[in-house]
């Protein structure tokens, strides 16, 4: 891994945030399948905004579903982290310019009371640690041009980390079955989506552990507080100007979005 491409990919991706305008895929620095050097992209800016003060608030988990991992030819989902400053209100409204090719996603968010900090933690540590479940729409942003991406982008990309809204209620975990739990997307009055909780690495709660297992190996685990975006329930949906969205989470809540016409 060469540290002068990481330092221009992180540089790349910055420029193309600041200026809203998508730049070009990453992989006229380094090789297609270094996953490596896509992470140390990822961190590198980590290390960029926490400096210039952003907080951060959690993790995202991507590509939790088999195809989506087929598509991007990797064994595993990827990851990529939250800050404050993406977190909107229920039926906040996102403003023009506020997100590069915006795309969206219906998901369970955990929020956790402890840490989740042993080596190879099981559903049940998993489980023992979310404080409670709340229905969420991820607003996917991507800054690489025509969504050329394949899975050095995406990684380097934040995991695609734009915006994200928390619905509601509040929920126990032990009062609801996350694997078969439904959930739908309406678009403009009209449902355009649908999908459980199974296509998420076979539940939320493996995408949880499967996450938390990666980040104690990384040297950064999980920590109480922590909101964890687990992974769509079904595939992403477009997003253009003027439109209103809904998830519901049968059991769970709703949570809504608008986009500034």
């Amino acid at each position: 891994m060469k540290v002068k491409a990481v330092i221009d990919a992180a540089a790349r991706l910055r420029q193309a945030e600041d200026n809203f305008t998508p730049c070009a895929n990453l992989r006229d620095l380094f090789e297609a399948e270094d996953i490596h050097a896509a992470y140390a992209v990822q961190a590198a800016n980590r290390d960029h905004w926490l400096k210039a003060g952003r907080k951060p608030v959690g993790r995202k988990v991507a590509l939790s579903a088999k195809g989506a991992q087929a598509m991007f030819k990797t064994p595993e989902p990827a990851w990529g982290m939250l800050y404050a400053d993406m977190l909107l209100g229920d039926g906040e409204e996102v403003a023009q310019g506020r997100v590069l090719q915006p795309r969206l996603e219906g998901e369970v968010a955990l929020v956790l009371s402890r840490d989740l900090d042993m080596e190879q933690p099981t559903l049940v540590d998993a489980l023992r640690a979310v404080d409670c479940c709340l229905p969420a729409i991820e607003i996917v942003g991507c800054r690489i041009a025509n969504l050329d991406t394949k899975l050095v982008d995406l990684v380097a990309d934040n995991a695609g980390g734009g915006l994200f809204v928390l619905g509601s209620p509040a929920r126990k975990p032990d009062s609801l079955d996350l694997r078969r739990m439904t959930m739908t997307m309406v678009k403009n009055g009209e449902t355009v989506a649908q999908g459980s909780g199974a296509n998420v690495a076979g539940s939320p709660l493996n995408a949880l552990a499967w996450l938390a297992q990666k980040l104690v190996h990384d040297g950064m685990p999980l920590m109480a507080g922590d909101v964890v975006m687990t992974g769509t329930f079904f595939a992403m949906q477009p997003a253009s100007p003027g439109d209103q969205i809904e998830v519901i989470a049968d059991g769970l809540g709703r949570c809504s979005v608008s986009f500034a016409g």
